[in-house]
C-alpha cells in the first residue's frame, strides 16, 4: 500500500486507550483485523480502555453488546456516545430546558430519563438538538426551523460527522440534518457536543480515570478522532485507511493532488495501519523504564 500519511507507529503502551467505534474497532457487524486481539492485549498490559463513539443510534448498552459478540469485552460503562455529552452540555447550558428533538426516538427517550422535558411544539421548544437521523423529513425541518427562526430557540448537534462508515459506503449523518436546518434559519449550531469537542474529551478523560498525556485516543478521522486528541491534550494514533484491496477502515484515504499529500491542519502523533501495531516488542510508559511484555502478550495473531 502506498503510503498517504506519513507517521510512525507507537514505540510506547499508554495508561488508557479510547477507541473509536466506526470505522476503527469495527465496520458494520465485523471486528478490523488485529480489533479483538490488540484490545486483548493492552488490557492484558494493565492498560485502561475505553470506546467513544459519535454514532446516537444504540444505547451503551447496545454497544457494548455489539462489542462482546464480536470477542471484546465490555460493559455499559465502557462506551462513551454523543448522547453523554449532549446530557453532559444541556445539563451546564440549558438545565431542565423543554427540547425539541430532530433525532431518532432513542434520542427523545434519553433526554427524558435524563429530566429534559420533550416537546413537539416548536412554541415551547427552549432548545432545539439534531441528530444524526434516518427518518429526517421536511415535517421536522419545518418545525425545527418555526422553534428557531421563529421563536428564537438554540440549536445543538449531537455530532459533526458528514457520514457514518457502513460496509456498502456510508450514510448522511448528523451534520446533514443540521445544514439544513442551519441553511433555512440562518442559526449556527451553539454547540456540536460530541468528537471533537472538549465536551466530550471531558468525558472520555474522567471515564478513564487519567490525566489527558496519559491516555491515547485511536481513532480512523482527522477532523473528528485526531481533533479531539489534540483538543483534548491526548496522544492521537490515526489508524490509516486503504483503498486495495478492500478498505479496512471507514475514513476514507487523505486526499493526494499532483503526487503530492495536502498536509493537513491536524497532525496525530502516532499512524498505524492495523490495531496490531498497538503493541511494540518493548515498550515504556511515561515515566517508567523500559519494559519487555509477557509472551501472552507478544503472542502471534
Amino acid at each position: 500500500m502506498s503510503s498517504q500519511l506519513s507517521g510512525k507507529a507507537p514505540d510506547r503502551l499508554f495508561d488508557g486507550y479510547a477507541f473509536d467505534l466506526d470505522g476503527t474497532v469495527y465496520l458494520g457487524d465485523s471486528a478490523l483485523p488485529g480489533a479483538v486481539q490488540a484490545i486483548r492485549r493492552l488490557r492484558e498490559a494493565g492498560s485502561r480502555v475505553v470506546f467513544v463513539t459519535n454514532n446516537p443510534l444504540a444505547t451503551a448498552q447496545r454497544y457494548a453488546q455489539k462489542l462482546s459478540r464480536m470477542g471484546i469485552d465490555a460493559g455499559a460503562t465502557d462506551v462513551i456516545t454523543a448522547l453523554d455529552s449532549l446530557l453532559g452540555y444541556l445539563r451546564q447550558a440549558h438545565p431542565a430546558a423543554q427540547v425539541l428533538a430532530i433525532a431518532e426516538p432513542l434520542v427523545a427517550e434519553v433526554l427524558t430519563a435524563a429530566g429534559f422535558p420533550v416537546t413537539g411544539n416548536p412554541a415551547r421548544a427552549e432548545v432545539v438538538v439534531v441528530s444524526f437521523d434516518r427518518t429526517f423529513d421536511y415535517v421536522k425541518l419545518n418545525a425545527a426551523y418555526r422553534a428557531v427562526r421563529l421563536h428564537g430557540a438554540p440549536l445543538v448537534a449531537t455530532n459533526p460527522d458528514p457520514y457514518c462508515p457502513t460496509p456498502d459506503g456510508g450514510l448522511p449523518d448528523c451534520a446533514a440534518m443540521l445544514a439544513a436546518v442551519e441553511a433555512c434559519t440562518g442559526a449556527r449550531a451553539e454547540a456540536v457536543t460530541g468528537k471533537p469537542s472538549q465536551h466530550m474529551a471531558d468525558v472520555v478523560l474522567d471515564r478513564l480515570g487519567l490525566p489527558a498525556g496519559h491516555a491515547a485516543l485511536v481513532g480512523d478521522r482527522l477532523a473528528t478522532d485526531m481533533a479531539m486528541a489534540q483538543r483534548g491534550g491526548m496522544h492521537g494514533i490515526l489508524v490509516r485507511a486503504t483503498t486495495a484491496p478492500a478498505p479496512r477502515t471507514g475514513a476514507p484515504p487523505i486526499a493526494v493532488q499532483s503526487n503530492a499529500v495536502q498536509r493537513p491542519a491536524v497532525q496525530p502523533a502516532y499512524v498505524i495501519d492495523s490495531l496490531r501495531q498497538l503493541i511494540p516488542d518493548r515498550a515504556s510508559r511515561p515515566g517508567s523504564s523500559s519494559l519487555a511484555l509477557p509472551s501472552a502478550v507478544k503472542e502471534h495473531d
